[in-house]
């Protein structure tokens, strides 16, 4: 899918391209592919005389190729954005060359993106850009509130995996916990520790996106402390990232805990019973013995007295280890 991006009164405007024809009637200063066709990326090469690299969605590149500029001034950055999926959170490696000067459109700058799915940072801004008029003025302005709207939507994440914990800590400290139960809160519990960890990830590698975009000198001074500021927000995300890495470890161990106490309730109930019933068994061992003559048959009542002797000497050690409390 191709489509491009359009400035107009302060506004901007999305378009989507079937065919190459369509392609001079538009100046955009953004140009988005989305899982892009050879056909599409023939006529990006024809009509912007923009090859776009094989290894651009590679997922193993060298680390000096993820952040470079070329020859003829165009920078290469490549970035990976968060998808805050309920069922598989992930991660997409998006692409951007920005060419600073485009002879084929006689303006200043183009943004071209390439990535293979659609990612919500790139809804996000493509919303505001629409109800904001002045938002954005510039490819570069374009670039720079994509990564803006990356570390926003890592922050809405965040507060998601705070309501979520905030959950699970109420069935963990509120109440009893089953095994049932505990196995529910340690698999929501794995799932938010994965998705802080990518979040970690994710705003680690924008932070290297905008620190590259600072180092090249291609932004104004506007631009320049916007740059700054995003940082700033980064910072205080990994504040909050480490918070929660703490918070998950102690919902885990308190989770682990009560398991344990499940097992040692178990345990308990068979060292009270084999404790009880040694009494009853050291007097069946003393009436089974190979005696000449044997007691329980010397006597009427022998055996219905060895019976109220052994239920008698269990029924001592449960009276006092119910007094003491060990069976509850």
């Amino acid at each position: 899918m191709l489509n491009i991006f359009t400035l107009a009164n302060g506004r901007l405007f999305q378009e989507e391209i079937e065919s190459l024809e369509e392609l001079s009637k538009f100046q955009p200063i953004w140009v988005d592919l989305e899982s892009p066709t050879l056909e599409e990326k023939r006529w990006v090469k024809q009509y912007y005389g923009l090859s776009i690299p094989e290894d651009a969605m590679d997922e193993d590149i060298e680390e000096s190729a993820r952040f470079y500029e070329e020859d003829n001034g165009d920078l290469h950055i490549r970035s990976d954005f968060l998808i805050a999926d309920d069922e598989e959170p992930r991660s997409v490696r998006v692409a951007f060359i920005l060419n600073l000067v485009n002879d084929a459109l006689k303006s200043k700058g183009v943004l071209f993106s390439i990535h293979d799915e659609d990612v919500p940072v790139f809804r996000l801004l493509r919303l505001r850009a629409r109800r904001a008029p002045g938002l954005i003025e510039d490819a570069k302005e374009v670039l720079l509130k994509l990564f803006d709207a990356d570390a926003e939507y890592s922050a809405d994440t965040l507060e998601g995996i705070y309501d979520q914990l905030e959950k699970v800590s109420t069935q963990v400290l509120a109440g009893e916990v089953t095994d049932t139960l505990a196995g529910e809160v340690l698999g929501a519990i794995a799932r938010q520790e994965d998705l802080n960890g990518r979040i970690r990830r994710n705003v680690m590698d924008t932070r290297r996106a905008v620190s590259f975009m600072m180092r090249s000198r291609m932004l104004n001074a506007g631009q320049f402390e916007e740059a700054r500021q995003i940082l700033r927000d980064i910072e205080s995300l990994d504040n909050h990232t480490a918070f929660l890495f703490d918070k998950i470890n102690f919902l885990m161990d308190a989770t682990v805990g009560f398991i344990n106490i499940n097992q040692n309730k178990i345990i308990k109930i068979f060292s009270v019973a084999s404790v009880a019933l040694l009494p009853p068994t050291l007097i069946a061992s003393i009436y089974g013995m190979n005696f000449q003559y044997m007691p329980e048959l010397s006597r009427t009542w022998g055996y219905p007295f060895a019976l109220a002797l052994m239920v008698a000497s269990a029924l001592g050690p449960m009276w006092y280890f119910r007094k003491r409390g060990w069976l509850r």
